[in-house]
């Protein structure tokens, strides 16, 4: 997805039929800068910009700025967006929302240029050489891949290439975020189907990655304005209850009264605010009280004070002279979150019953809870030089190297695991799926391997098993686990790990033992699953015998009541092999092939054909080993056909019924079917199906993403046994 056609601009890519002479674009932007209004200011139509900026760094230079509006303004001058506005309000907006976040002024430079390189005829080399390497490498990170070049996996390769380049300076994602959070806020003057996939975008991987980084003003806003498009019943009931909630008056006054002064009379200095919660929040507490919120359910309160052992003795105070419900208490200051999240949580009920729950935080705590990353400045201004980057500064979580050593949360753990796994993922389909896998788990426990004489902590998901650790620390060489030690008892590698478990693993020899293909079902990490799919497609291909002769299909007699009858398995007859009509053909069941799918084919032992979707990753790496293709088509595009579709849903009674009769309606025989628990009243549905006839494929697709609560439909890239 081009800038142009996310924000709904009216021109093309580059002005082709009327070329901008940027070397005179640039002499004019120095011109102008020279001139009387603009010296020693910003241009009016971004001083908003600048006084923001200056509220977090009073001694920024707005020269570096002032020169990058200029170009900027000059580069975008007569394009539009669909709104009818300027499209240099677009960059103005997305570098506002940074600069009221607190990002420095590198970072805001960037933020103006960041779709010059994309849209206009500014080169990287001339924004490199205007600007210096860093605001050209932010450029670089966030401008988006040719559709022309890349087809469908434009996207997925755009996000990989950002995320590279968030490696080495994660300011790549706040503008990215920033840029989301406009487009999302102007969202309006797209098709309705556009929206749809731009929001589901948002939620499966700029929403958890705002909240990776910690910039939870940005992740509350990108969830509300997701929840629009995409539930906007359920989205305004939640506005209704939050309006009556305010006509009635805040009843959560007197106890902030009641807490300012408890605090007030203890000698502590402490600022006591009442905090909203926001419409997504409101509507999950909704859900999980079953529609009944009582009056101190769309609220919390927020205390700030100066030092740490402000939050503790402010504690104490509270629940000294309140009740405390102790089983909401939580420290995140002493063990803070992987995102640098560091607060107090308790609750306090009052004699009606009526239960306050209570943030405690300093200053610090947050404005870094509010703005993640961004808060923390300059990532290449190190610990040396004192700057807000500096690691030191920040207390050790879930990203650090060594135990008891700080993490530098500018260069977060999660992100170099992210990067070192997309390594091994050169599908982009694979990829795909796998990241927004990867961030729709929550990091939340960290075991420590022991190896030898050394040990490692390892930061996994909930969930995770040992053949996840293994992997974790021994990437490949896990191929040969064959046991694990936890917490000095053996146990088998399926087991599941829990936070602060001591973890030996035990490998043979090197070339003695292998994964198994349960491996798959027991792994909860990416780098993990690629890795076991690289070796099992790969072992198989080099060791599999020659497959029996397949019969061609026998046609089945007259299906009753409407439904196909059960058939036979779809079979090789339904792919023709250019050279060779009559060779043995199999469909991979890594990919699943059906009509139309785009095909290629390898020959295996004993002269059998292996059929794989073209985008296939175990495909890929057959080529990319340079085993010869065969060339292979469709016989009809009527072929029957096997096929695994995953279902994304709400949780809600009676779903499990309306899919099933969404998938009799149309066809589908289903061979196997499985409802993974539910996280945060999310579902997935996943249906092993077998059709007639393939090209009723997209029609059952369509049918299910109309069932009420499932928001995606997708094919998956692996058939489990039925």
């Amino acid at each position: 997805m081009s800038s142009a056609e996310a924000t709904g601009s009216t021109m093309p890519r580059r002005w082709r039929g009327n070329r901008i002479d940027v070397a005179r674009l640039f002499r004019a932007g120095r011109a102008a800068l020279l001139s009387g209004p603009l010296r020693g200011a910003l241009p009016d139509a971004v001083e908003h910009i600048g006084r923001a900026h200056r509220q977090h760094h009073p001694d920024a230079d707005p020269g570096m700025l002032r020169r990058a509006y200029v170009l900027a303004e000059s580069a975008h001058r007569g394009q539009m967006r669909k709104s009818g506005e300027p499209y240099i309000t677009h960059p103005v907006a997305v570098t506002l929302i940074l600069a009221e976040l607190g990002a420095e002024t590198t970072t805001l430079t960037a933020s103006l240029l960041h779709d010059t390189v994309e849209d206009t005829e500014v080169t990287l080399d001339q924004v490199r050489e205007q600007f210096g390497p860093e605001v050209a490498h932010l450029v670089d990170g966030v401008t988006k891949l040719e559709k022309v070049d890349y087809g469908a996996a434009a996207e997925p390769e755009t996000f990989r290439k950002m995320l590279v380049a968030a490696g080495s300076d994660v300011r790549v994602l706040s503008i990215k975020l920033a840029d989301r959070v406009h487009n999302m806020r102007t969202l309006g003057v797209m098709r309705p189907e556009k929206q749809a996939r731009i929001a589901r975008v948002t939620r499966d991987v700029l929403i958890p990655l705002a909240e990776r980084l910690g910039v939870q003003a940005v992740k509350t806003e990108l969830e509300d304005l997701v929840f629009r498009v995409l539930h906007p019943e359920e989205h305004d009931r939640a506005l209704e209850l939050m309006r009556r909630h305010r006509a009635a008056g805040e009843p959560l006054a007197p106890v902030a009264d009641a807490v300012r002064a408890v605090l007030r009379e203890a000698g502590i200095a402490a600022e006591v605010a009442i905090r909203p919660r926001h419409v997504v929040s409101v509507h999950r507490n909704a859900v999980k009280r079953g529609g009944r919120l009582g009056p101190y359910d769309f609220a919390r309160l927020l205390i700030r004070v100066p030092e740490n052992a402000d939050c503790y003795a402010a504690l104490g105070e509270l629940h000294t002279c309140f009740t405390p419900v102790i089983s909401e208490f939580k420290d995140f200051i002493a063990a803070p979150k992987f995102n640098l999240y560091q607060s107090l949580h308790t609750a306090l009920a009052d004699d009606a019953g009526g239960i306050t729950e209570v943030l405690i935080r300093t200053h610090r705590m947050h404005r870094v809870a509010e703005t993640g990353v961004i808060a923390l400045g300059d990532p290449l201004a190190g610990a040396a030089e004192g700057g807000p980057g500096a690691a030191a500064a920040v207390p050790a979580g879930e990203d650090s190297e060594q135990p008891g050593q700080p993490a530098d949360p500018t260069r977060p753990g999660w992100l170099s695991r992210l990067l070192e796994w997309q390594r091994q993922a050169p599908d982009p389909d694979t990829f795909w799926t796998e990241l927004r896998d990867e961030l729709a788990e929550d990091r939340e426990i960290t075991v420590v391997a022991e190896y030898g004489d050394r040990q490692q902590p390892l930061p996994l998901p909930a969930g995770a098993s040992c053949v996840d650790a293994a992997y974790a620390r021994h990437g490949e060489a896990a191929h040969s686990c064959i046991g694990a030690l936890v917490n000095g008892r053996l146990q088998p590698l399926h087991t599941r790990l829990r936070d602060g478990d001591l973890v030996h693993l035990i490998l043979a020899p090197e070339g003695t033992s292998g994964p198994a293909p349960e491996w798959l079902e027991h792994a909860r990490t990416p780098a993990a699953r690629i890795a076991i799919r690289r070796r099992l497609v790969g072992a198989a291909e080099r060791a599999a015998p020659a497959p029996e002769p397949v019969p061609a299909p026998v046609p089945a007699p007259a299906p009753a009541a409407g439904r196909p009858a059960p058939g036979p398995e779809p079979v090789g007859a339904a792919v023709l092999v250019a050279d060779v009509p009559d060779a043995q053909v199999r469909l991979a069941r890594c990919c699943t092939p059906v009509p139309p799918d785009e095909i290629t084919a390898f020959a295996v032992r004993g002269g059998t054909v292996t059929v794989h979707r073209t985008n296939c990753a175990a495909a890929g790496e057959m080529t990319a080993a340079g085993r010869s293709t065969v060339a292979v088509g469709w016989r009809s595009a009527t072929a029957g056909c096997r096929v695994t579709l995953c279902a994304e849903a709400l949780g809600r009674p009676h779903l499990l019924a309306d899919l099933a009769e969404a998938l009799a309606e149309n066809g589908a025989d289903v061979l196997q079917a499985e409802v993974e628990p539910p996280r945060e009243q999310r579902v997935r549905h996943t249906y092993t199906v077998r059709l007639s006839d393939a090209s009723g494929l997209p029609r059952l697709m369509r049918a299910m993403r109309r069932v009420p609560g499932v928001y995606d439909v997708t094919r998956a890239l692996r058939t489990p046994a039925a």
